[in-house]
């Protein structure tokens, strides 16, 4: 959200699911614009959950939409005089083999291929769309939807972009400057890592805790006896005691215990103890290593 709001959008709609009551709670609290929520009750995929916002988003309206499982870097500014109907973000990728990429001739994209065999295209596609009428977007989705063109049940953007694309739509490609993905434990530990790096931080001594940069470590986290970091976050509440803790994020109210834990994930009041360790700890869980 950091990035849009210097482009004063006029609303911001979240489509929320498991949690959404947090990030509701969290909208309100801290947006200076209006937010609307629409919840998602049965996963089918990214256009089931874009065209149950369409009472909110009416067709005559420009949308940017976005999926929040990665960190980016973007110019939006050239959004207000795009010559063209839809915009989807790209980065130049090395291997875009586990990725969706976008081939783009004359200017404009024509053929949007999931996870290519060939070498066809070097531009991923991020996550991050624009469509200049949402009327489009939307009518793409009902035929997506009449034609049953989803994956294991799912009903994917890309797809509708495709039927808008085949429907003589123009689709541009518009570049991110940074992106990290967040998809999964390991791509998002590394995007902690990417953005301990951009933050700065010096090393500290709290009480009996050391913390070694780049690392950031809420001020009311509860830490005796222990070593944090490098490149660990902890969250608000959070309880460290007689551990070492590194390359490791640590949700809020959870709980750390005599272990050494790295290169994980510990969820919101998670318990963690016992000795030398490696975990992706979910919300509420308790393990004894």
């Amino acid at each position: 959200m950091d990035r849009l709001l210097p482009y004063n959008p006029s609303q911001v709609t979240f489509v929320t699911g498991f949690l959404g009551e947090q990030l509701e709670a969290w909208a309100k609290a801290e947006l200076p614009i209006p937010s609307t929520f629409v919840e998602q009750p049965e996963m089918l995929g990214q256009c089931d959950a874009i065209i149950r916002a369409r009472d909110l988003i009416p067709d005559d309206h420009d949308a940017l939409i976005l999926f929040p499982d990665a960190i980016f870097e973007a110019d939006f500014s050239s959004l207000a005089t795009l010559d063209a109907d839809a915009a989807m973000y790209t980065k130049t990728v090395e291997d875009p083999s586990a990725l969706g990429i976008a081939v783009v001739e004359d200017g404009r994209i024509v053929k949007l291929v999931e996870k290519p065999k060939e070498p066809i295209s070097k531009l991923a596609v991020i996550g991050i769309y624009y469509v200049r009428r949402m009327g489009d977007l939307y009518e793409a989705i009902e035929e997506q939807i009449r034609r049953d063109i989803s994956i294991k049940g799912e009903f994917y953007i890309a797809d509708a972009f495709q039927l808008m694309i085949d429907a003589g739509r123009k689709v541009v490609s518009l570049p991110v400057t940074e992106w990290e993905d967040c998809g999964n434990p390991t791509v998002l530990l590394s995007t902690n890592r990417y953005l301990l790096d951009r933050a700065g931080s010096v090393d500290e001594q709290r009480g009996t805790a050391t913390i070694l940069a780049p690392s950031a470590v809420a001020a009311d986290a509860v830490l005796e006896r222990c070593v944090i970091g490098p490149y660990a976050s902890v969250g608000a509440g959070a309880e460290i005691r007689d551990s070492i803790v590194r390359d490791t994020i640590v949700e809020a109210g959870a709980t750390i215990t005599s272990v050494i834990v790295e290169n994980s994930l510990v969820g919101r009041k998670a318990k963690v103890s016992g000795t030398a360790a490696r975990v992706n700890v979910g919300d509420t869980s308790e393990i004894a290593v």
